[in-house]
């Protein structure tokens, strides 16, 4: 799957000058990444153009200078891309992933889960052989009795998970050869700890040298490292050059169920610092933003009979790569290294 092709350099040395010609790799496989400057674009980015795929990504108010700038409500730029480019695959990550916030900005979260997403649905399903991946999420179930199978019925509770089972459905209802692939709670090497609901949790472990603080120990969450992720949906695009049957709902997760206050635990145990400030809370404080589902546990043999798994990375072992950067002492690499 890799094209060579004949590349002139020139070669001068004082007094000569030589023409010469090297043969250069050029992958021919062309993927699209939306949402490439965030969490989870960034990693599947970074894993196609690791494995010989012509990757661009492309973002909004951060994409400028490494990604496409493309205003995914703007339909005439998304086609534009979509026909410059000419994507064997388009991997959807943009979205409004925070819930609290869609409880906010209701409209624009719709236009960016769902519009932006039939959008893509109908360009993918009119340009044919081109393969849509839609990243959805395990917030598409109640929660109330785990684990969830791809043909379970969905029920979100909040409208984030609405927004999402409506990209769903987008997706399904205009290009019915895309795959849909829900994950749960997301992390990986962050920007900015603010930038998952995991990698925050480090705010409260270094709480620990001057106060205490609690933490959620109700709800079941299963933290996956988006470098996972992102080699699913490689493995997921390399398979659908082949066989056309990888089409529909798909699950991965990680596969170590934790509460908040036991992710806390985790990290401090990981960078071996003190936890006994972290005290667990076990009832759902009031007025705490949009419902969360107790246990949104996913089945995910799906993925795993069709050999397009893989073994998630120990969460101690990944969350200390995520996370070193912002050690005191190491701060400074966060230039160098983010």
């Amino acid at each position: 799957m890799i094209r060579r092709e004949k590349e002139q350099k020139i070669n001068f040395t004082p007094g000569h000058v030589e023409l010469l010609q090297e043969d250069v790799s050029i992958p021919n496989r062309r993927v699209l990444v939306t949402g490439a400057t965030g969490l989870l674009g960034r990693a599947v980015y970074k894993e196609f153009q690791n494995s010989n795929w012509q990757a661009v990504g492309c973002g909004y108010s951060r994409a400028r200078p490494r990604f496409l700038q493309c205003n995914l409500l703007d339909e005439d730029a998304i086609r534009a891309v979509i026909q410059d480019f000419q994507p064997h695959v388009i991997v959807h990550c943009a979205a409004e992933r925070r819930p609290d916030v869609v409880e906010r900005h209701t409209e624009a979260a719709v236009n960016l889960n769902v519009h932006a997403t039939g959008t893509l649905a109908k360009e993918a399903a009119a340009n044919p052989g081109m393969f849509l991946l839609y990243i959805s999420t395990d917030y598409v179930f109640d929660g109330r009795n785990p684990p969830y199978g791809e043909n379970d019925a969905p029920n979100p509770l909040n409208l984030y998970g609405k927004s999402k089972l409506e990209g769903e459905r987008e997706v399904l209802r205009h290009c019915p050869g895309a795959a849909i692939l829900r994950v749960p709670i997301l992390y990986g090497e962050v920007e900015k700890v603010e930038e998952s609901a995991v990698t925050v949790l480090w705010q409260r472990v270094e709480e620990g040298v001057t106060e205490s603080c609690t933490l959620d120990h109700c709800q079941q969450r299963f933290p996956t490292f988006v470098n996972d992720v992102a080699r699913v949906c490689q493995n997921m695009a390399e398979r659908r050059m082949q066989d056309p049957s990888i089409r529909g709902i798909f699950h991965f997760s990680g596969k170590e169920q934790m509460t908040k206050f036991e992710i806390a635990c985790a990290i401090a145990e990981a960078f071996n610092l003190p936890s006994n400030h972290l005290i667990p809370l076990t009832e759902q404080a009031a007025g705490a933003g949009a419902q969360r589902p107790q246990n949104a546990q996913l089945e995910c043999s799906r993925l795993e009979l069709l050999g397009l798994s893989t073994d998630p990375r120990p969460f101690k072992t990944a969350i200390r790569d995520s996370l070193w950067p912002f050690l005191y002492d190491k701060r400074w690499r966060q230039t160098v290294f983010h």
